[in-house]
C-alpha cells in the first residue's frame, strides 16, 4: 500500500478518534441533556465516520474494491444520527411542557406548543359557536 493511503487512513482514525474522545468528555461534563444530545451526535457522525472512510480507503488500497459495508453503515449512520438525535429533543421539550423555552421573536410560538395565527383563529370558541 502507497505511503500517501497509509498516510491518509491513519490521519483519518485520528481525526475519528479525536471527535470521539471530545464527544465522550462533552457527554459527561455538560450539565443538561439538551446540552448533552449534541456532544454524540456529533462524535457519532464525525468520529465514526472518519473512522469508515479509513476503512473504505484501506479496503480500497489493498483489495482494489470499494467495500458496499461500510458505504451502507456510512449512509446509515449519516441518516439516523439527525434524526434521533432530533426525536430526543423533540420527547425532552414535550416532557417539560415548553418549560424555558425562548422566545420566537416572530408572530407564531413554538410550533410544538402553540398553533399559528390563522389556526388559533379557526379554533376560537367564537368560532365553534356558529351555525
Amino acid at each position: 500500500m502507497p505511503f500517501v493511503l497509509e498516510l491518509a487512513v491513519s490521519l483519518l482514525i485520528v481525526i475519528g478518534a479525536v471527535f470521539m474522545l471530545v464527544g465522550s468528555l462533552g457527554m459527561v461534563k455538560l450539565p443538561d441533556l439538551m446540552s448533552r444530545l449534541h456532544a454524540p451526535t456529533k462524535a457519532t457522525t464525525l468520529g465514526v465516520g472518519g473512522a469508515l472512510i479509513a476503512s473504505m480507503l484501506y479496503f480500497l488500497g489493498t483489495d482494489g474494491a470499494l467495500s458496499i459495508h461500510e458505504v451502507l453503515i456510512t449512509f446509515f449512520l449519516f441518516l439516523t444520527a439527525p434524526v434521533t438525535a432530533h426525536l430526543v429533543a423533540k420527547a425532552h421539550l414535550h416532557a417539560q411542557g415548553g418549560a424555558g423555552l425562548p422566545p420566537t421573536g416572530g408572530g407564531c410560538g413554538w410550533s410544538t406548543f402553540e398553533s399559528t395565527p390563522e389556526t388559533a383563529a379557526s379554533e376560537s370558541p367564537s368560532s365553534h359557536n356558529k351555525g
